[in-house]
This record gives structure tokens, C-alpha cells and sequence, in this order.
């Protein structure tokens, strides 16, 4: 029987998610009853006095911010006659609430962070993919995530764990539950047979990890691509990063999620979006350099690379999928058949 990482705390959390949904569907139930005729004779949002039609989205001060950053200042979404408005910081937990409520239009997520929204009944989708892994023979600064340890801990590849510690917890970083660091490393725990029950995870961003990391206050850190050089810098050694895991390309799988409602009441919007965002991808992966030194400025903290995104948005959605729905089954987070593709992703914005 799989001991539940999360326990009483994980479901207390999902409740209070899934009674959020039901205030917001309670809320928007008229609206949506009329969304499906209000696609029909144009999109529900309008242009500014600039002729731009803002996009809302958090502030972008971490590893995905670059394809919003390369989207504004090198013109794709001004060629589509959009604009990003960024609307402030906004914590991770509170990012798909602030999609349903509408303070923003859209996010980028893995599938098992939106997938257990989805199996409670919030109104999201997948309106196209973002991030993929990249192939062995990319750089691997490019690996949607790097672990890294101290040196005075003795530990040279993620196997040691095995060893490190024995009869006590083993303190690894996440930004929260039910995301990539927790699926990825759990993935790696289990390809070298550690017990997941020997990890506890400690949230915190990656901006923190690095320092926790350096101090001794954690034993192993997870970071995405613009802290690899911070760890670096810091002393800090990696022992493996996402290639390790098996996965290949979706060990960085994420999508563009948006409400079900917004798009339906925006379609050509939200066509216009995943268009520019395509091309904003491509350049990023094309132009890895000058897209290091957009997201450097715009964090403000060094950045070696970037996440590798895909060039297409039209993927093998149920094969990528499914390793992400197996985690949440395994964990114990969604029910067997709550999930599949179709509830997860559309292709309509796209075709």
C-alpha cells in the first residue's frame, strides 16, 4: 500500500480547492450558459485605446517568464494585436483560482498542478502545449530541471541517497504539491529504489532553494533553468537532472490553461494567443542566448538558460499524458478514470 505523502494536510488542501471551484462555477453559472452564443458573434474582449487586447497573466519572476517576455519585447503579440498586463505576484496556490475568478486570463501549468483541479470540478483546459523536454543532444542547461546537493554532503549522484541518511527524512525542495519537482523527483526516487517515504518535501521557490541549500538547511534542491547558474555560483554540485528520469520529452511537459468559458466567449483571441505564443516559443529555442539575457533582465538574477519548449502545439497528448494521470493515481490524489486527455487538453484553438 503507497504511504501518502501529503496525508491529512493533502486533503484538507484539496477541499478547500474543491469547494473554491464550486463558489466559482456557483458565480458563473449564468455566463457560461451563454457562452457557447456569445463565441459565434465575436470575442468578449475588446482592444485598448492602443489597439492592443491585454492578456492577464501574474508577474512573471521565475522560470516562466521567458516565452511572455520574448512574446511582448520582440513583438509576437503585437503582431497578433495582443499585449500582455501583468497583474501582480501571485503564490502558486492562488494561481488557478485567479484563472476561474478572472483576475487572470491565463497560466502555464504541468498536468498533475491543473489535473487535480480538473478531477475537482474547476472549468479549466489545455489549449496547447508549452514546455517539453529537450532531446539527449541538446545542451543540457536546456532540462526542465537540475538537482543539486551540497559538497560537504558526500552525495555525487541522486543514487546515493540510497544510503544518505539512513532512519532519517532526507529534506528536498518543491514549490508545492502536485507539481514537476515532486512528480520528477519521485520518478528518480523510484528508478533507484529509495523509499518516497524517506523525502520531505519543504516548500519554497527556487530563488530560496539555493540559499537553504548552501546554509545546510535542506539536503537536496530542485531548480529550473535560470537558478542553474545561482547553484553553480554558489558551490553547489548537481548529481541529475530531468534526462535522468526516463521520460524523455514530458519530463518538462507543460500547457496553456485557461478557463473553459474564457475561451469559448474568446475564441479568436485565444487563437491569436497560442499563435504568438508558438512563435515566441521557436524563437526562444532558436535564439537560446539573447532569450537567457530577456529573462535575466527581466528576474533580475543571472541566467544560464532556459526551458525548452515545443515547436508545435499539436502533440501526442494522450502518450504524454499519461505518465503524469499515473502519478496522481499512484500518489493518491485522483481516483483510477477520473483523468484522461480529453478532460485535459483541446485541440478546437488550434486545428
Amino acid at each position: 500500500m503507497i504511504k501518502k505523502r501529503f496525508n491529512k494536510k493533502f486533503v484538507l488542501i484539496l477541499i478547500s480547492l474543491m469547494c473554491l471551484v464550486s463558489m466559482v462555477a456557483i458565480g458563473c453559472g449564468k455566463q457560461s450558459s451563454t457562452a457557447s452564443a456569445s463565441s459565434g458573434g465575436g470575442d468578449d474582449l475588446k482592444p485598448d485605446k492602443d489597439g492592443l487586447i491585454p492578456i492577464k497573466t501574474w508577474s512573471r519572476t521565475d522560470c516562466g517568464s521567458t516565452t511572455w517576455v520574448v512574446a511582448d519585447q520582440k513583438g509576437f503579440f503585437k503582431k497578433y494585436g495582443l499585449k500582455v498586463k501583468y497583474t501582480g505576484e501571485t503564490q502558486p496556490a492562488q494561481q488557478i483560482p485567479s484563472i476561474l475568478n478572472g483576475n487572470n486570463d491565463i497560466g502555464d501549468f504541468h498536468p498533475n498542478t491543473y489535473g487535480v483541479a480538473v478531477a475537482g470540478g474547476a472549468n479549466l483546459i489545455g489549449i496547447g502545449a508549452k514546455g517539453v523536454d529537450p532531446t539527449p543532444d541538446v545542451d543540457p542547461k536546456y532540462r526542465h530541471m537540475w538537482w543539486f546537493v551540497n559538497p560537504k554532503s558526500g552525495i555525487k549522484s541522486f543514487k546515493d541517497l540510497a544510503n544518505y541518511k539512513k532512519g532519517q527524512k532526507i529534506k528536498i525542495t518543491t514549490g508545492a504539491a502536485n507539481i514537476c519537482t515532486d512528480f520528477l523527483g519521485n520518478t528518480l526516487a523510484d528508478k533507484y529504489g529509495i523509499p518516497r517515504d524517506r523525502f520531505e518535501w519543504v516548500t519554497m521557490p527556487d530563488s530560496q532553494a539555493i540559499q537553504s541549500l548552501t546554509q545546510g538547511l535542506v539536503d537536496i534542491s530542485a531548480v529550473h533553468p535560470p537558478y542553474y547558474t545561482g547553484m553553480e555560483k554558489s558551490g553547489n554540485e548537481k548529481i541529475a537532472d530531468t534526462l535522468d528520469t526516463g521520460l524523455g520529452a514530458t519530463a518538462g511537459l507543460t500547457y496553456w490553461v485557461v478557463d473553459t468559458n474564457w475561451a469559448k466567449k474568446n475564441p479568436e483571441t485565444t487563437r491569436k494567443f497560442l499563435k504568438a505564443m508558438l512563435e515566441a516559443q521557436i524563437w526562444s529555442d532558436d535564439n537560446p542566448k539573447e532569450a537567457a539575457d530577456l529573462t535575466a533582465k527581466h528576474i533580475g538574477q543571472p541566467v544560464s538558460g532556459n526551458h525548452y519548449y515545443s515547436k508545435t502545439l499539436k502533440i501526442d497528448n494522450e502518450k504524454y499524458l499519461k505518465p503524469w494521470i499515473d502519478e496522481l493515481v499512484k500518489n493518491g490524489s485522483v481516483p483510477k478514470g477520473k483523468l484522461d486527455a480529453s478532460k485535459l487538453v483541446t485541440d478546437i484553438y488550434y486545428k
